[in-house]
């Protein structure tokens, strides 16, 4: 049957049509053997077809975009040129998958995968420290099992299941990912395991809980970690954008803080209320960095809150409560003051198809109003009288 050949190109591939099911090839009218694998999920991947020693061989190049065709054909002539020598390349990418290490295979996919398109690759290098560099990181790719996968998910899964899918989902995106590459031609062993069940949280901290809180807030001694905490509940803002908040990116004049971009993968305007716009004139008399929250690490700025949280919440007597309560906090006390659901979402900066129109036709007055009103009823649960800012400083961590 003779093969139709087109001529590679950027417009070709990206335009070439997915088999329903099953694998389709293109062949490159200027590289002979050079071929596009596309599978039914549309991946796109660069292999030489060609004989070897009276039998076919099939070498794996690369997929694309991640190569582009010049890249490809050149791969393909080097690879022809291998064979001729009768040296077979998939021979050498065989040795090299038995060597591979899944610490090898995650340090690809960061640079690789994560980096280039995943705003929160930094979740991902936090979750492979903490729960995978020592239990899988030395191991080959062949010594990783399903069932090692399964007691890592299964062990976290006691007390976080939400967490313990996230890094399930982790390792199967880096084994996916080792596919792609040519890297990897077994199993996912993330296949057959059972996600957890996950419960979408409600939990905020009530009147009693917020006088506790802002008492055992106000006495812990860092404040890097207090005055942090503090702005991550009366703004609602998420905690990697607060962290990295810069001071050229709040307008004192207009008590706003710009934040480039979200999670959500859009810009938000926050409105400031009072008390955190004296904390961050505070603050700013004493900066000496370009981060409102400083750090010692390699960002510049504060990373890790973990331990002032856990601190903090034992002194006043709340269990269960993460750092990223505090925006159901903020949201639910401009619910109960009286806010509509369209300005907390604004506030919140919540992405929702159903809403987004109406957001964008919010000005800030009537989001900094329900704030102000949710700031001030919470900071009126507190026994004593409401100022507390400008915090009393007590150095770095």
């Amino acid at each position: 049957m003779v093969q139709e050949k087109v001529n590679f190109t950027k417009v070709v591939i990206s335009a070439a049509v997915a088999p329903a099911t099953g694998r389709a090839y293109l062949h490159d009218a200027k590289e002979a053997g050079l071929v596009l694998q596309i599978t039914a999920a549309g991946r796109r991947t660069f292999q030489l077809y060609k004989k070897h020693q009276g039998r076919p061989v099939r070498v794996t190049l690369g997929t694309w975009p991640e190569i582009t065709v010049e890249q490809a054909r050149k791969k393909a002539r080097d690879a022809k040129a291998e064979l001729d020598t009768g040296r077979n390349p998939n021979d050498a990418l065989r040795q090299q998958r038995e060597a591979l290490t899944f610490a090898g295979l995650f340090n690809l996919y960061l640079e690789r995968h994560a980096k280039p398109r995943k705003r929160t690759w930094q979740e991902d290098e936090t979750y492979y420290q903490r729960h995978l560099a020592a239990r899988l990181g030395k191991k080959r790719l062949a010594d990783v099992t399903r069932a090692d996968v399964a007691a890592i998910h299964a062990r976290i899964g006691k007390d976080r299941p939400t967490h313990a899918n996230r890094v399930l989902a982790l390792i199967s995106s880096v084994f996916g990912r080792g596919i792609e590459f040519g890297l990897w031609e077994g199993n996912n062993p993330c296949m057959g395991i059972r996600r957890f069940p996950e419960q979408s949280r409600d939990r905020f901290l009530s009147s009693d809980e917020l006088r506790r809180f802002f008492e055992a807030l106000e006495q812990y001694p860092n404040d890097t970690a207090r005055d942090f905490i503090f702005v991550a509940l009366l703004t609602g803002a998420r905690r990697s954008n607060t962290m990295a908040m810069r001071w050229a990116d709040i307008d004192f004049e207009e008590a706003t803080w710009r934040i480039g971009l979200t999670k959500n993968g859009t810009p938000q305007t926050v409105a400031l209320v009072e008390p955190v716009v004296e904390l961050l004139r505070e603050r700013k008399r004493q900066a000496s960095s370009v981060f409102v929250f400083p750090g010692k690490g390699k960002t510049g700025h504060y990373m890790e809150p973990k331990r002032a949280w856990k601190t903090v919440l034992k002194r006043a007597g709340i269990e269960n409560v993460r750092i990223h309560d505090l925006r159901r906090t903020m949201g639910s006390w401009q619910a109960k003051t009286g806010a509509s659901l369209p300005v907390i979402g604004k506030s919140l900066n919540h992405k929702d198809q159903a809403t987004t129109a109406i957001y964008a036709r919010l000005d800030l007055d009537p989001v900094r109003s329900a704030m102000e009103k949710a700031a001030t009823a919470m900071l009126a649960t507190r026994d004593h009288a409401p100022k507390v800012i400008p915090f009393k400083k007590a150095g770095g961590e």
